[in-house]
């Protein structure tokens, strides 16, 4: 399986990992027949633009590739802005990702709509 150099960059050095203490936002989601799980933290103002995100991920490099690019596409993105990312874009900013491997663009827009989906509800409270 070959993949780009931006996702191997991105595989071996991601940007924005780890829990982020202070996230008002944060959804996960999963691919049982990979084994795949996301997890996005997102830091939202009152304006409702991220002005943080950070992930955790557990899975092959690709996933932990789309995690990386994705937070960095949407922060200074308003959530309704993040909500319309396409795994497309995510795959175009990886240079391309295997057929076998897309899932994993699909995983990080998914979850990004669920931590924006949990910051709302919290928004509510």
């Amino acid at each position: 399986m070959e993949y780009t150099d931006i996702v191997m960059e991105n595989f071996t050095c991601p940007k924005h990992v780890g829990e982020m203490e202070d996230a008002n936002g944060v959804g996960q989601v999963g691919n049982p027949s990979c084994g795949d799980i996301m997890k996005i933290f997102l830091k939202i103002d009152e304006n409702d633009i991220i002005t943080d995100a950070s992930f955790k991920t557990f899975g092959c490099g690709a996933a932990i590739a789309s995690s990386s690019v994705a937070t960095d596409m949407i922060i200074g993105k308003s959530i309704e802005e993040a909500n319309n990312l396409k795994n497309e874009e995510v795959v175009d900013a990886l240079g391309g990702l295997p057929t076998q491997k897309i899932h994993c663009s699909v995983l990080a827009a998914e979850a990004i709509q669920a931590a924006i989906l949990d910051y709302k509800k919290n928004k509510k409270k």
